[in-house]
């Protein structure tokens, strides 16, 4: 895969191949591409070369249906991104509701079990700006769940915690993927982190994969 952002080479011809169920963790330092190279699974960035194939499909072929492609791949920032204005029920069952066409009873249903597990069920009707930034990331990863993703992306999801909340949470992630046995590729700058979620880690440095 290859990509620029005008003159700059920021993926150079980087391979990479995930097995289904493995947790891949991509560290680096800032500026070495690696929160790029998650964002071209699901298209968030466009790629100028190369090929992404996710459970048989294509994703950076032009005439691949991106809705498809994001019900496949799920996503969890760094910022949370949840929408201020909807309780925790609400941000959670838009996307099976939109995506996958789920009856809100359904959704609902899904949510709540996933709310469950990670420990918020009790919080369902309380407004994001209510919650922690430790109670917010597990909504939002159950909202990535929530859809069933065959790959789940994470982008530093735990930068903005503190240190105690990241080693919590990133046991949380780590119980989770395994009963759902989900395929997760997980972007880091922290080594104890990789360590902990990894069963392979890439380290990236100017565009590629240097180890």
């Amino acid at each position: 895969v290859n990509k620029f952002f005008k003159d700059l080479h920021v993926l150079n011809d980087v391979n990479l191949e995930v097995k289904q169920g493995e947790v891949v963790v991509v560290c680096g330092p800032s500026g070495s591409g690696k929160s790029t190279l998650i964002r071209t699974v699901n298209q968030l960035e466009q790629i100028q070369g190369g090929e992404i194939w996710v459970d048989g499909m294509n994703v950076a072929d032009p005439k691949t249906d991106l809705n498809k492609v994001r019900a496949e791949v799920g996503f969890v920032f760094q910022s949370f991104n949840l929408y201020p204005h909807l309780n925790v029920l609400e941000n959670i069952v838009l996307s099976p509701m939109k995506v996958k066409k789920l009856s809100r009873t359904a959704a609902e249903k899904k949510a709540m079990e996933l709310l469950d597990r990670v420990g918020l069920a009790h919080k369902k009707d309380a407004m994001p700006g209510q919650l922690s930034g430790g109670q917010q990331q597990r909504v939002a990863l159950a909202r990535a769940l929530v859809v069933e993703p065959g790959v789940l992306l994470f982008d530093e999801p735990l930068s903005n915690l503190d240190a105690k909340l990241r080693v919590s949470m990133r046991t949380e992630i780590r119980r989770i993927q395994q009963e759902v046995g989900i395929t997760a590729i997980y972007v880091t700058h922290d080594q104890s982190e990789a360590m902990a979620l990894s069963d392979q880690i890439i380290i990236m440095n100017k565009g590629v994969v240097a180890q």
